[in-house]
């Protein structure tokens, strides 16, 4: 048995009859394998059993401890039926990509059985070009984008010869009873103060740059106090901790309570114009993807004359993965929270305030505990973290109250070479993320060979059609290419201090 961390139960705790918990990745692949093989549920269902003893996070089933006195454990479940997990379906003639957003839209709006293993794959037939889509959808209490991207590595070849020996068998775990999970949880409730001693002096004094909570009534002054205690403490080894970032998102639709439904939509994008654009000014390809992004909801927000007169606030996840933490699945991950300058109208500048702007949130992100998300999560006890997560969810949507952020936005990097499932070659790999309450819209971004796979993921309520926004993206990006093919040295970086000044709210 493993046990649950704060953070992984807090991906279980954020669900409601509204938000869901999962990730998922769509690929694109054609629809036989090299020997012709239709590639279809069977051959999933046969690879992924192969493979299963290098899945662990498929045979997870979780183990609620009674009366939630700790954090839930992952048990390696006995009562594996793969028929349930890998699905078949097939779209409608003609099979557009609108079609097939559609439906996935709605497999990612259904909650995951926690009385399962926390994924499902569904095998999709019927696209118009003759290819297959096989969406993967796992819970993100068992993986981050690190180690889904991991779980996908192991689904997938580096050529079309996929092995066809037997996998070792796999010990499964006897599922334990309430009784043995209550004697845990009392064990854990006695463990309680002394998770919070301990993550004490490093969470408290960061409490404002924890995303999901620095927009809470109390939080910034309690943080601010715990600055002041640790300052007026003599201690050699005592660094003193900077002040949370002031940065707010200004409202816009976005920043709204969601419905239980999604839309989605997606496309590729070149990563060679991206790579382009930032060997000419200077910057990261992450900073062309948040410009790109930041590009897009100016043009789609001005359009409809939403813009509001302030820069947005963009959610940036991050992994704090150790390299002596990879392949441990769970959530290793934290996130940064950056300025998008989409009150200004010119792109170049835009991206050179957006570089600057990244390079400082990055040195902050720094200055910061890595476990700061898990720590900040010991001051609820267990019994209240699913509570405490809904009310919070609850005043994110709130109007009148300030929110955390206007949009997430996350870049995860891919395979550079062609990958297979099961022989049958994979064309495209998009992510498929999550909304949550007050932030309505979130884009993800995966590189693949050499294209950039956007998903584009929004509340059904707030945005009708998402197409249009990946439009916005497009032209974002077509807009810096023509600006870097004018340029033949890169321009000085603008410093945020010498940036022209943008209306922020001051911490309170």
């Amino acid at each position: 048995m493993r046990q649950l961390t704060s953070l992984d139960t807090q991906f279980l705790a954020m669900e409601n009859d509204r938000v869901q918990g999962h990730v998922s990745v769509l690929g694109i692949y054609d629809s036989e394998t090299d020997s012709g093989r239709p590639l279809d549920a069977a051959l999933v269902r046969e690879l992924i059993s192969r493979r299963l003893h290098l899945l662990p996070t498929f045979r997870w089933r979780l183990a609620q401890v009674p009366l939630s006195l700790d954090y839930p454990y992952w048990v390696d479940d006995g009562t594996f039926d793969i028929e349930y997990h890998v699905r078949e379906l097939a779209l409608p003639a003609p099979g557009s990509d609108r079609q097939l957003a559609e439906q996935v839209a709605r497999i990612i709006g259904r909650q995951l059985d926690r009385a399962r293993p926390l994924w499902e794959v569904y095998v999709i037939g019927g696209l118009d070009d003759g290819r297959v889509a096989v969406l993967t959808k796992m819970h993100h209490a068992a993986v981050d984008g690190v180690s889904g991207a991991e779980v996908m590595s192991i689904l997938l070849d580096g050529s079309a010869d996929s092995e066809s020996h037997p996998a070792p068998p796999v010990v499964a775990e006897p599922f334990p009873s309430d009784l043995e999970m209550l004697g845990r949880g009392l064990v854990g409730l006695m463990s309680q103060p002394m998770r919070v001693m301990r993550a004490g002096p490093t969470a408290l004094p960061h409490l404002d740059d924890v995303p999901t909570i620095r927009h809470l009534p109390g939080v910034k002054l309690v943080a601010r106090t715990s600055r002041a205690i640790k300052r007026a403490i003599p201690a050699p080894s005592n660094r003193l901790p900077a002040p949370g970032s002031d940065i707010t998102a200004p409202r816009t639709r976005f920043q709204a309570r969601v419905s239980p439904h999604r839309r989605v939509a997606f496309g590729s994008m070149s990563l060679r114009e991206v790579k382009a654009i930032k060997n000419t000014f200077g910057c990261t390809v992450n900073d062309v993807v948040v410009a790109v992004c930041t590009s897009g909801l100016r043009s789609w927000l001005d359009e409809r004359g939403e813009l509001p007169a302030e820069p947005l606030a963009g959610f940036v996840p991050m992994s704090v993965r150790t390299p002596e933490q990879q392949g441990t699945f769970g959530n290793r991950v934290s996130v940064m929270l950056t300025e998008l300058p989409t009150d200004e109208a010119d792109p170049v500048q835009r991206l050179a305030r957006i570089t600057s702007a990244m390079r400082a949130a990055k040195e902050r992100q720094r200055a910061l505990p890595a476990s700061l998300l898990q720590d900040a999560n010991h001051f609820i006890p267990p019994a209240l973290l699913a509570q405490a997560a809904r009310a919070t969810s609850r005043l994110a949507g709130m109007r009148g109250l300030n929110q955390p952020a206007n949009v997430m936005i996350s870049n995860v990097p891919g395979p550079s070479t062609p990958l297979y499932l099961g022989g049958a070659r994979q064309h495209a790999q998009v992510p498929v993320s999550g909304v949550l309450d007050g932030i309505g819209i979130n884009i993800t971004v995966m590189s693949y060979q050499d294209s950039l796979e956007f998903g584009v993921v929004v509340d059904r309520d707030l945005v009708d059609d998402p197409w249009t926004i990946l439009g916005a993206l497009r032209a974002g990006l077509a807009e810096l290419t023509e600006h870097a093919s004018q340029h033949t040295a890169p321009p000085q970086v603008t410093d945020l201090r010498t940036a022209p000044t943008t209306r922020r709210k001051a911490s309170s």
